[in-house]
């Protein structure tokens, strides 16, 4: 499932490419067409993101609601305008490291799991482009040029599309979403509110406390909690496996009993993390990689993360052997030494 970083990123790119225009609104599948004829003509107003749902605003207090959910995915199609704040780990995009160094070309790495969120040179170019941030999916669809149908536009629908956004050059198709929903401002409004803080929306000193105010009342692990999108938006499987390793908590520590400042530890560290997923398009949660090992971490994310995706191989830092378990039904990865 993409998380919060990834969203972030879609968001960012409709904010660079539809809002202030015209968009004409289809559902070549079907199921969405009431929701598109409401949108069709509208003028995009806004592009937003909390945790891991996203908020398209339109003219007259229309807005459309899309959580991706497990299958989820957006194709990006014509020119696709790069917001320079924002670069693609991959390279392709004008690459940015979570340092903030430019690379140049020849400096390029290439990620091999696509969980980059786009990938284009230059802005803007005709491109066709596959976003879908999950760890499972692969970046392009023709990662060597253009396709043969870009010669067309708009481009030909492939697949089960819920929902078509077009404007005179640029073209996002939405597939399997769990959420894509036309809503009034009051029903947007209740969907947030029972949202926890996102420290790219509001006052980042706000959301700390409302973070631990939430998970300090709580008997629940705080494995759990991280996921509870109720608590703290946008964290999902990797990023839950990868902060509790680094704040050094058993994932099955009860919330109430976690000291305030560890709390707070984890909150500051979803800052810099979430920062670090949306400046780059990867979930980089090593610190202080230079060199070959960091190329072979941005190339990898076996090589980026410390215990996720790493089930009975030795942990990065004491040897000892990591352990796969199921926590309502998620995969989690943590190391029984390391986190006590």
């Amino acid at each position: 499932m993409p998380e919060g970083h990834s969203v972030h990123r879609i968001a960012r790119q409709f904010a660079r490419n539809f809002v202030g225009r015209p968009v004409g609104a289809t559902s070549p599948q079907g199921r969405f067409a009431e929701g598109a004829a409401i949108l069709d003509g509208r003028t995009m107003t806004r592009a937003e993101a909390v945790g891991k749902q996203m908020f398209l605003e339109f003219d007259e207090d229309v807005w459309l609601r899309v959580h991706l959910g497990l299958y989820g995915a957006w194709d990006f199609a014509g020119e696709i305008l790069v917001d320079p704040t924002i670069a693609s780990a991959n390279g392709r995009m004008g690459q940015t490291n979570q340092r903030g160094t430019d690379l140049s070309d020849a400096d390029r790495v290439f990620d091999d799991a696509g969980e980059n969120s786009l990938a284009s040179i230059g802005a803007p170019r005709r491109t066709r482009v596959h976003v879908r941030m999950s760890e499972q999916t692969r970046g392009l669809d023709e990662p060597d040029g253009l396709a043969a149908s870009d010669a067309e536009w708009p481009p030909p629908v492939v697949g089960q599309v819920r929902v078509r956004l077009l404007t005179e050059t640029t073209c996002a198709d939405l597939r399997g979403p769990t959420a894509c929903v036309v809503q009034r401002p009051d029903e947007i409004a209740r969907v947030i509110a029972k949202l926890g803080p996102d420290p790219l929306v509001g006052d980042v000193g706000e959301g700390e406390e409302r973070f631990l105010a939430a998970v300090r009342r709580r008997n629940v692990a705080i494995g759990q909690l991280l996921m509870d999108q109720s608590v703290v938006s946008g964290i999902g499987n990797v990023y839950r496996a990868e902060m509790l390793f680094r704040a050094g908590l058993d994932p099955h520590t009860p919330g109430k009993d976690i000291p305030e400042e560890t709390v707070r530890g984890l909150w500051r560290d979803w800052v810099v993390l979430l920062r670090i997923g949306v400046e780059t398009g990867q979930m980089m949660t090593m610190d202080g990689l230079e060199g070959d090992a960091w190329r072979r971490a941005m190339a990898s994310r076996d090589d980026r993360h410390w215990v996720y995706h790493r089930a009975g191989l030795p942990c990065r830092v004491c040897g000892t052997e990591i352990v796969l378990e199921e926590m309502q039904a998620r995969k989690l990865y943590w190391c029984p030494a390391c986190q006590r």
